[in-house]
């Protein structure tokens, strides 16, 4: 049985991965903080294996559960919250470093690292993230871990977080709240719908010991590309929605990205395949977290 230790197992992804993994019959090991929410695992934290990361040495898991053979690093610290910029690199580079070196220690083959298409110096959190890719790259250079790459668009579905815009917009239209203050909605986002990401990773996963390479990169996402305006109408038509939709009362963020687009072609030769397309998805998340 392959061991597989994750990071940020109580967040979005990381609950859902943890839960696929757990039926793929992976033995799961997560660390996490002391103050972490456990409710996205009530279902799973009998089948796995946790260690509070603030109270034991992060190499603790490696001696005493045996050989590790992969990490998936999904833990991420996004600003939201007021963090201060030491705050965002501590979680976002000194972390997933010192677990990174601990794993070549412990002769862990492979580290999968989840990152952001945004451009680098949009912000504290896209420079911490593309800081810690170089990282990564500079410890694959060694030969001593292989390192894979998930650039991940922009995922939805039901449980995210209400910081979030995909949740923002799907809870206001179907709460009917008067009214939706957006920009002109004209940038382009590639949606993708968390059961294709979480299938995307397992792909990988399985995929990994016949992919020599020490660093790879992928991009995972639908493979689609629509305007905000676009995916904002869908959901308003879905829940059939009073909300007044006020476009262009916001003015674009400094740096906005206006085009965004997965190219999955690498995944697709690994035989992996978004199923959902997006109004199917805006239909689950709204059936599963409302009704």
């Amino acid at each position: 049985m392959q061991r597989i230790l994750l990071t940020g197992a109580t967040g979005f992804l990381g609950s859902h991965l943890v839960k696929a993994l757990v039926k793929q019959n992976y033995q799961i090991i997560i660390l996490k903080r002391p103050t972490s929410k456990l409710n996205r695992l009530k279902n799973v934290l009998n089948n796995i294996i946790s260690y509070d990361v603030d109270a034991v040495e992060i190499s603790r898991p490696f001696k005493e559960q045996g050989k590790i053979n992969a990490i998936i690093h999904t833990a991420t610290c996004y600003g939201r919250a007021n963090e201060s910029i030491s705050e965002i690199l501590a979680a976002n580079v000194i972390f997933p470093l010192k677990l990174l070196e601990i794993a070549t220690l412990f002769n862990t083959e492979i580290f999968f690292n989840t990152d952001t298409v945004l451009y680098k110096y949009l912000n504290a959190y896209a420079l911490a993230k593309k800081h810690f890719l170089e990282w990564g790259k500079l410890a694959t250079k060694m030969q001593k871990i292989r390192f894979i790459n998930i650039k991940l668009e922009h995922m939805y579905g039901p449980g995210d977080n209400d910081s979030k815009f995909t949740t923002h917009i799907i809870k206001s239209c179907f709460a009917n709240v008067p009214e939706l203050k957006l920009t002109l909605g004209e940038q382009t986002r590639d949606f993708i719908y968390i059961d294709d990401v979480v299938s995307a990773y397992i792909t990988l996963l399985q995929q990994s010991e016949y992919q020599p390479e020490w660093f790879q990169e992928y991009e995972l996402g639908s493979g689609q590309s629509i305007s905000i305006r676009e995916f904002v109408e869908t959901v308003h038509k879905i829940t059939h929605s009073h909300t007044q939709l006020n476009f262009g009362a916001l003015p674009y963020r400094e740096g906005e990205i206006m085009h965004s687009q997965a190219n999955i072609t690498a995944l697709q030769q690994l035989g992996w395949s978004g199923l959902i397309t997006l109004t199917e998805g805006i239909e689950k998340t709204i059936q599963q977290d409302y009704f």
